[in-house]
């Protein structure tokens, strides 16, 4: 078996998940999670997580792997999908990479060199005081007064990797567009992307999110705040997740909570297609997964 990985990317609610199943099933292989979010324990309905009849189809790897009180990075998520491609290859399996984080895909099928910087909690207290106090734009300020470039690749809004590139920085001296520099990966990878008309996905993300509601998402965000999850952990940050928080508090109705929800989804969905652009030459652009089995076949 070749070293070889089939990455399939796109936007939130493009259908990426069910394609790469039936061509894992169909072809052969096993699923690699490429969501930042699926790897917390207990976030399954707000993450559209597969189903655990989904995963007994075929091996699915990297969900439920973290605590939602624990911080993993992106440099934790290379060496853990290092690992499983590993084992894959060792099984002569092909690993279906699968998921809509940019920063996932690219730094490992890219081989960025990531820094292993352990979180500074002191640090992190004071940047989110700032972003708190002072607003976004003040602490995305901060951030482009010592790393520049990776201020204008991180949008002001995503508070989150914001303060990660800011800590670098503090921790390291050297900037983390510096550390993200890109090596030589010793594997293949194939990427498709999977092609959904604007209008038809801002209509399936509006549908899914209401079909998380009534599946029972608010009742899965109390249980995990029940279990001892503070609301302001870093998997709660998530979409869906901080919406619920406010509507459990009583801040919001409950359609306020989805109108929200929906609203940050579309708004995730145009951050990853600046990650996955249509003249990207490194993507093969499909519909199907008809499309993605003729697309292999004929390589």
């Amino acid at each position: 078996m070749s070293r070889r990985v089939v990455a399939i990317v796109g936007p939130t609610a493009s259908g990426k998940s069910a394609i790469a199943l039936e061509l894992a099933e169909r072809l052969g292989g096993e699923i690699v999670n490429a969501d930042s979010r699926q790897v917390y324990r207990g976030m399954d309905i707000g993450t559209a997580k597969p189903s655990l009849a989904d995963r007994q189809r075929v091996p699915h790897h990297l969900y439920d792997i973290v605590d939602p009180t624990e911080t993993y990075s992106l440099a934790l998520y290379r060496r853990d999908a290092r690992a499983v491609f590993e084992a894959c290859w060792s099984r002569d399996a092909t690993p279906w990479l699968v998921g809509g984080t940019g920063q996932y895909v690219w730094g490992l099928l890219e081989d960025w060199q990531v820094p292993e910087v352990a979180p500074a909690p002191a640090l992190r207290a004071e940047l989110q005081s700032v972003a708190d106090e002072q607003g976004v734009a003040a602490l995305h300020k901060r951030l482009g007064a010592v790393d520049p470039i990776a201020a204008s690749r991180i949008d002001a809004r995503n508070v989150r990797r914001v303060i990660r590139a800011i800590e670098v920085h503090a921790v390291t001296g050297i900037p983390i567009s510096t550390w993200q520099r890109k090596g030589t990966p010793d594997f293949a990878a194939t990427v498709f992307g999977i092609e959904v008309a604007p209008d038809e996905l801002r209509h399936r993300i509006d549908a899914r999110v209401i079909a998380m509601f009534e599946a029972g998402f608010v009742e899965e965000v109390a249980a995990l705040i029940a279990r001892g999850v503070p609301d302001d952990a870093p998997a709660m940050s998530s979409i869906g997740y901080s919406q619920v928080v406010r509507l459990l508090r009583g801040q919001i109705t409950r359609d306020e909570a989805i109108a929200l929800t929906q609203r940050a989804t579309q708004q995730l969905a145009r951050r990853q297609r600046q990650w996955f652009r249509t003249n990207d030459s490194r993507i093969t652009w499909v519909q199907t997964a008809e499309d993605v089995a003729t697309a292999l076949a004929s390589r």
